[in-house]
């Protein structure tokens, strides 16, 4: 399934009430208040606090209900409404509400903006990032891309997954930044790790290419951007999916999801992102694992661990996905996205992309052992 964007759960709508609990409000208040008081001036400010969430009609009719209360409390209190002092109170009234209207009118246009700018950088994400087949032999597939709430520029979230003849290799990565300099940077490594995949014979060959294309790509571009980094897996699946190689370029870890527990592939070997390899040696660390039948792989991008609740608490994937879930990669990213937006509160501060793969079941797969995990270097020596 390609990448499709999930419903996050609705927002709160209690701020809507507000103007109606105020309205209330005010009235009991000038009722319980002595004659002399007059409180209901307070009423004014409720076309105000409705006009960043209503329609242009909704804040017109806050307005003309809280005039509408203001004219009914002098007459419950048994004095004329249309005084003398009035005439302040209630041009106040007027000069607010038509303000609201103002403002109201100012903010959906920059919404409408937004949401017109979002929608071309989340069209352009679709083309750059097409959407991976359901099934790659015995394989299944699925995608997703999310696009951050608050943002409307282009991101450097991307994933790609071949066939290939050395086996079905695939590649998630985050580029540093965002706009057309992180769009001209995912473009050159989805061709890079094309190309690389097809030709190249040994996994860590591939991650050199693309390590040379990054600099080849920051030495072309001018300005601050210039120095990108990008951090990223990229990991090779043999065809019967019982074999995993990774090699983890400062990118979160994989998890596999087998028997309602989820298991970070957590790297032997820390390695830098891929553009600053001239800090850490030429050496391309590569962890294998044996992986069980019927599990579920999943690679995700750094803005699902970057996700806060609302105490500032980093999301962690790994004991939230520690549950019963099918072992249908589309269902494992649903069930996924659903929770993080639960513990986001809806609100994500950076863009995601995942990638899910199903590994076909193995008859001798025992439903009670935990999966077997042997991780070595690229050279054959054993990690300790």
């Amino acid at each position: 399934m390609g990448p499709t964007r999930a419903s996050p759960p609705r927002e709160r709508r209690w701020f809507r009430w507000l103007p109606a609990a105020l309205i209330l409000g005010v009235f009991i208040l000038d009722l319980l208040t002595p004659r002399g008081v007059r409180v209901f001036i307070l009423l004014a400010a409720a076309p105000v606090l409705v006009a960043p969430w209503l329609s242009l009609a909704g804040t017109i009719a806050t307005g003309g209900a809280a005039l509408l209360a203001a004219v009914v409390l002098p007459l419950v209190k048994g004095r004329t409404p249309f005084s003398i002092d009035d005439v302040f109170p209630f041009s106040t009234f007027v000069t607010l509400t038509f303000l609201a209207a103002v403002v109201n009118r100012l903010l959906a246009r920059e919404r409408q903006q937004l949401r017109t700018a979002r929608e071309v950088a989340e069209a352009v994400q679709r083309a750059v990032l097409p959407s991976p087949p359901g099934r790659i032999g015995p394989l299944a597939v699925a995608a997703r891309y999310e696009a951050a709430a608050r943002e409307a520029a282009i991101g450097g979230d991307l994933y790609a997954i071949h066939s290939t003849p050395y086996g079905i290799r695939l590649m998630i990565a985050d580029v540093l930044g965002k706009g057309l300099g992180a769009v001209r940077t995912v473009n050159a490594l989805l061709g890079t790790f094309h190309e690389a995949t097809l030709r190249i014979p040994d996994l860590p060959g591939v991650v050199r290419c693309l390590e040379e294309r990054i600099h080849e790509t920051n030495a072309v571009e001018n300005g601050r951007e210039a120095e990108r980094f990008v951090t990223a897996v990229v990991a090779e699946l043999s065809t019967d999916g019982s074999t995993l190689h990774v090699a983890n370029r400062g990118h979160p870890a994989p998890l596999l999801l087998h028997h309602g527990r989820a298991r970070p592939l957590e790297p032997c070997v820390p390695s830098l992102p891929l553009g600053l390899a001239d800090l850490g040696g030429p050496d391309v660390p590569v962890d294998r694992y044996a992986l069980p039948g019927g599990a579920v792989l999943v690679l995700f991008t750094d803005g699902v661990v970057e996700a806060r609740d609302h105490r500032g608490v980093f999301y962690d994937p790994a004991p939230r996905l520690s549950r019963p879930l099918p072992p249908d990669p589309d269902r494992v990213l649903d069930a996924l996205l659903a929770d993080l937006y639960r513990y986001a509160a809806g609100h994500l501060d950076d863009d995601i992309a995942l990638l899910a793969i199903g590994l076909p079941h193995d008859a001798n797969d025992d439903p009670g052992k935990a999966p077997a995990v042997h991780r070595a270097e690229a050279d054959g020596s054993r990690c300790v």
